[in-house]
């Protein structure tokens, strides 16, 4: 980073620089020190420190009553022994500033917690939290002016958990538009944003609506644009790139203007995608009026979107085309201990 900051240092002799936007999670810290360093308007560290760092996320949240399932960081020994004493397993390790599923273990006695030793200098980097078994759901969003000017609700068909882990096929559709599930996942996603001090930006959101109890928890959200094409299935669903109104967004707020969100869609739609046994898997067989788009040029992955006016026709779609790219396409990997970047 010191090599960044100097860097800047130097652009900025000839060049005016509004804004600082990060692109993907990994850049979000960056962004954040270079703003402090040369006091450009934006989220700064500490905020920065909510969007990043899954303990700084759970500790928040529970401060600002939004329900999270019972976690406790990795620091002191007793707290641990608390924590495996009185909340039951199974439960879940989570680095607390990588991405997505990545490094995460779910682990189901004190014995096999305490194993974790082997983490040495790097304990304080993990956090350990009861796994609730449930719905997982995200909320693809965008705020402005510390207000949440678009909110569109979406549940994973399959958890991401058990995808990456269990070598599954990723689907997600957009739930019903004014239901219950609608509603209260928006007004939890406003608690989240209000409680972390989001201003401007895209962010993506998950919940998990728990079996045993039917309660929402928060789980982790990212100031930044969803990804595994989710983006791509929420422009589909609502006629917005949310790209591109991000970057209006900032555009405006350099400028000193105001943004104006463009007139929302609302069609239901659903994305499957999957690792291929095939190098480049003909998807031809898919042929149904739904479809809106097809995964191109990924090597060894097929991925179809599909939009109706019909909720339960994206399902009914979604679930055909689950059975039969299990039967003819997918392949799965174990899932990385550490990102590829």
């Amino acid at each position: 980073m010191k090599d960044v900051i100097t860097g800047l240092g130097w652009l900025m002799r000839t060049k005016n620089i509004d804004r600082i936007v990060a692109l993907d999670d990994f850049d979000v810290e960056k962004g954040a020190e270079l703003r402090e360093n040369f006091r450009i308007p934006g989220m700064g560290q500490t905020t920065a420190r909510h969007f990043r760092d899954k303990l700084a996320m759970r500790m928040k949240a529970a401060e600002q009553g939004v329900p999270v399932p019972a976690f406790t960081a990795l620091f002191n020994d007793d707290a641990i022994r608390h924590f495996a004493q009185t909340v039951a397993a199974p439960w879940i390790v989570k680095p607390r500033g990588q991405a997505s599923a990545t490094g995460m273990k779910k682990i189901y006695s004190e014995d096999e917690l305490w194993a974790l030793e082997k983490l040495g200098d790097h304990r304080h980097e993990f956090l350990v939290e009861q796994f609730k078994p449930g719905d997982v759901y995200h909320v693809d969003a965008l705020s402005v002016e510390g207000k949440t000017a678009f909110c569109r609700v979406s549940k994973y068909l399959a958890p991401p958990f058990d995808v990456a882990h269990g070598g599954g096929i990723f689907r997600s559709a957009v739930v019903p538009f004014g239901g219950k599930e609608d509603k209260d996942l928006q007004r939890l996603t406003d608690d989240v944003m209000k409680a972390f001090g989001m201003q401007y930006s895209a962010s993506h959101t998950e919940f998990i609506k728990c079996h045993e109890d039917g309660k929402y928890y928060f789980l982790e959200t990212s100031s930044r644009v969803g990804g595994a094409h989710l983006a791509e299935m929420v422009e589909y669903s609502s006629g917005l790139n949310l790209w591109e109104e991000w970057a209006q967004m900032e555009v405006a707020g350099a400028g000193g203007a105001a943004y104006k969100l463009p007139k929302v869609q609302k069609h239901y739609a659903g994305i499957i995608v999957s690792l291929t046994r095939q190098e480049w898997p003909d998807s031809s067989q898919f042929n149904d009026a739904e479809i809106v788009w097809r995964m191109e040029g990924k090597s060894h992955h097929i991925g179809l979107i599909v939009r109706s006016d019909s909720h339960q026709r994206v399902l009914e779609l979604l679930d055909n085309y689950a059975e039969r790219v299990a039967r003819d396409y997918h392949a799965s990997a174990p899932a990385p201990d550490k990102p590829n970047n």
